[in-house]
This record gives C-alpha cells, sequence and structure tokens, in this order.
C-alpha cells in the first residue's frame, strides 16, 4: 500500500510526464489557425457547398485533450476532424458530398498539392515538414436543429439528446456509397456525443463542468491544466507506443480510451486512478453473440452507440486481440514494478520508468519535478514526511538553503 505521501510523489511525476507528453501551445494553435483556414475555403461565397454553412470541428484526441506527442519528433500528428454540412442538394449520395468536398479542396492551388490518396471516409492533407502534422477530414451531414441541440446537450450536466448528435458520413466502403440519396439510411458516427460522455466521466465537479462547447469549437483553447483521466489516457497511450513501435495492430486508442473511462471511478490522484483502470479496464470487454461469424465475439460497445463494437476487427485480425491483452499485461507489469521501487528513492522509480514511457520524456519529466520541489523548498511550502522521509506538501517544512550552505532563518 502506498502512503498518502507516496501517492502525492506519483501522482505529481505522473502529472509531469502527462505534460512531456502534450503538444505545445505553439503547435496546437498552429493546427487550429490550418484547419480554420479549410473551414473558410470550403464556406467561401464561391463554393458549391456555401448554401450548406460547411464548418470544421475537431474530433478525436484533438477534442478530449488527449492528444500525446509521436516517440519520434520528426513523425507526423494526426488530427481529427469533421466538415459537417447543414444539409445537402436532394440529389446528393455519399459518393457526390465526398468527392465536393474533394473538388473544393483541389480548387485551392495549396491544398491540391497537399491532398493525399483518398481515404475511406476522409479526405487527407499531408502539412510540411516543419509543422509535422497531417489533417483527415471527414465528410458529414447533420440536421436542422443541430447546432441548438448541441450547445443544450452539451450545457447539461445530464446526458441529454445525445443521440440527436448523430451525425452521417462517407464511407466508400457501404454498399449503398453511390446510389442512396436520404443521408438518414447512410453510415451514422456520433463524436461530440462521445465527447460528452468522456467529459461527464472525466469530470470531478459537476458545479464546475468542464465545458465541452470549448472542446469542440471551431477554435477551442488549448488547456495547460488537464483532468486526471485526460492524463491516464495520455499515459496509457504512451505505453501502447513504445511497446509496439508503429506496429499496424497495436491497440488502437479509442478502444484504450473507451475502457479506460469506463473504468475511471473519479480518482483525484493520477496513481490512483491509472492503478485502478490498469487493474479493472478488461471488466469492461464484453462477449455477445454475432449472427455474422456464428459464435459469441469480444465487443467493446460504444458508450453513446451501444450496438457499435470498438472491438470489431479482432475478428478480422486476431493478432490485435493478442496485442491488446499483451499490452495490458506488460502496463500492468511495468506499473508493479515502477511502485515497488517507491521506498528506494526518485533515482529508481526514474530509472523504473524509462523502459515503458521513453527515457527523454520521462528525464524531462524528473528534471521538471525536481524543479518544482526546489520552487517549492524557496517558497518555504516544502514539507518532508515524517514516517517515509518523502518530500511533498504534507509533513515537517524543510527550510530553505541558501548558496552559502547557511540555512535561512
Amino acid at each position: 500500500m502506498l502512503t498518502k505521501e507516496q501517492k502525492q510523489q506519483f501522482s505529481d511525476i505522473l502529472e509531469e510526464l502527462g505534460k512531456t507528453l502534450d503538444i505545445s501551445e505553439t503547435q496546437y494553435e498552429a493546427a487550429v489557425k490550418s484547419y480554420e483556414a479549410v473551414g473558410n475555403w470550403l464556406a467561401k461565397e464561391d463554393s458549391t457547398l456555401a448554401p450548406y454553412s460547411p464548418e470544421i470541428l475537431p474530433q478525436g484526441s484533438f477534442m478530449l485533450g488527449t492528444m500525446v506527442k509521436p516517440i519520434n519528433d520528426k513523425d507526423d500528428l494526426d488530427i481529427d476532424l469533421v466538415c459537417q454540412l447543414k444539409g445537402k442538394n436532394p440529389d446528393w449520395t455519399q459518393e457526390d458530398l465526398k468527392h465536393k468536398v474533394g473538388d473544393r479542396l483541389k480548387a485551392h492551388g495549396t491544398y491540391k498539392e497537399m491532398l493525399d490518396e483518398e481515404g475511406r471516409r476522409c479526405w487527407t492533407l499531408v502539412y510540411s515538414d516543419d509543422a509535422n502534422y497531417h489533417m483527415d477530414i471527414l465528410p458529414s451531414i447533420v440536421d436542422k436543429g443541430y447546432r441548438m441541440i448541441l450547445e443544450k446537450a452539451f450545457s447539461d450536466s445530464e446526458l441529454k439528446d445525445i443521440e440527436k448528435l448523430g451525425i452521417r458520413i462517407t464511407d466508400n466502403q457501404t454498399d449503398n456509397y453511390d446510389w442512396e440519396t436520404n443521408h438518414l439510411e447512410w453510415l451514422k458516427s456520433n463524436p461530440f456525443g462521445y465527447g460528452r460522455w468522456f467529459f461527464q466521466q472525466a469530470t470531478l465537479d459537476f458545479k464546475k463542468a468542464f465545458s465541452l462547447n470549448e472542446s469542440i469549437a471551431p477554435v477551442p483553447k488549448f488547456k495547460k491544466e488537464k483532468l486526471p483521466l485526460q492524463r491516464v489516457v495520455q499515459i496509457l497511450k504512451r505505453h501502447r507506443d513504445m511497446l509496439f513501435n508503429g506496429n499496424e495492430h497495436k491497440p488502437i486508442s479509442i478502444i484504450i480510451t473507451t475502457l479506460t473511462s469506463k473504468a475511471y471511478n473519479k480518482e483525484t490522484d493520477i496513481i490512483e486512478a491509472l492503478i485502478n483502470v490498469v487493474n479493472t479496464m478488461e471488466n469492461y470487454i464484453e462477449e455477445r453473440w454475432s449472427d455474422e461469424h456464428g459464435k459469441r465475439i469480444k465487443w467493446i460497445s460504444n458508450p453513446v452507440n451501444d450496438e457499435e463494437n470498438f472491438a470489431d476487427k479482432w475478428q478480422e485480425y486476431p493478432q490485435r486481440e493478442k496485442n491488446f491483452y499483451h499490452w495490458l499485461n506488460e502496463v500492468k507489469k511495468d506499473l508493479n514494478n515502477i511502485i515497488g521501487q517507491s521506498g528506494k528513492g526518485l533515482q529508481f522509480i526514474n530509472e523504473s520508468m524509462q523502459k515503458p514511457f521513453g527515457k527523454d520524456a520521462v528525464t524531462k519529466a524528473f528534471s521538471n519535478y525536481g524543479e518544482n520541489l526546489r520552487i517549492q523548498r524557496e517558497g518555504g511550502s516544502l514539507n518532508v514526511a515524517a514516517k517515509t522521509g518523502m518530500l511533498g506538501t504534507a509533513g515537517t517544512t524543510v527550510k530553505n538553503h541558501n548558496f552559502y550552505g547557511k540555512e535561512e532563518q
């Protein structure tokens, strides 16, 4: 069992680790500026899309505040966006909508050069090596009154009207891709409903509810402070990245995020939250009968669409299921090893974290942690626990030392 002081120390270290995994404010604002420019181009008066008020909004980890920097600084950040229209030409199919968006992007000289090959659901803009990010733009349709519902649902602490936040998307592998003109028959997705659910799971005080309105605004504000759940998701995604090193069959982020959020129990300490999540997340993996496969299969349900299985690809790619459980076992072992160093000192904790989370990130986290302790000591707020000798905010105050070795009175 960790003492109160040990929990505080681990949580402080993990908070610093999370900060090192965050993209910088400069990167964040550059990405927002880039996709805002894309949105303006799509909505310009001479655009065929203009009558339907196209809007670009963030989804996925950029919206949830759980994005992590790549292990290699030269690798691209993957930023997921929704291009949502408030309606469409009655004759447009999914294929028409997809290509209306693509054609409008190609009509811009710069975007035409940046466009990657057409994806299954998205168009991808690859930015320069200096920017180090690419943007996946998902064309979609929303219903009339959607924005009013969006703001109402996101200002409430309860999960109201989430079903109405669903959007209809284009997918070139669906049977009706090139002929169905009724968008209500198209594939449904609900990234903003998922975001509302995630922040309800993450919020510690409903009276000061975390505003999802800000998170999905066309120009969301950069937030340095993160909730414990956001930090736990970041830390687990980093562990995944280190373990699989680019393997395409690594556990996908939506599975990690969903299981972590379901297991999270409003812990305020990051270390307590991490221990609980790692030990209980697999309890939220169900088994359901599948007519398609003629057997019971693993099922990780989308919390805002129970019929959607985030683990649906595990049948097609069995290695993905094996890799998920391998990753979870490795997380447990590494976490137990790190906690086991608690009585030995910071150097041992530091060394135990380097392999699972990366030497550079851990070194920077400990450097920042040490700097915080120095500032607390000089401010007279650093204490040492009588029983454990651990530094923190509880216990006997540590007197400041000046450069001459004399204690300040």
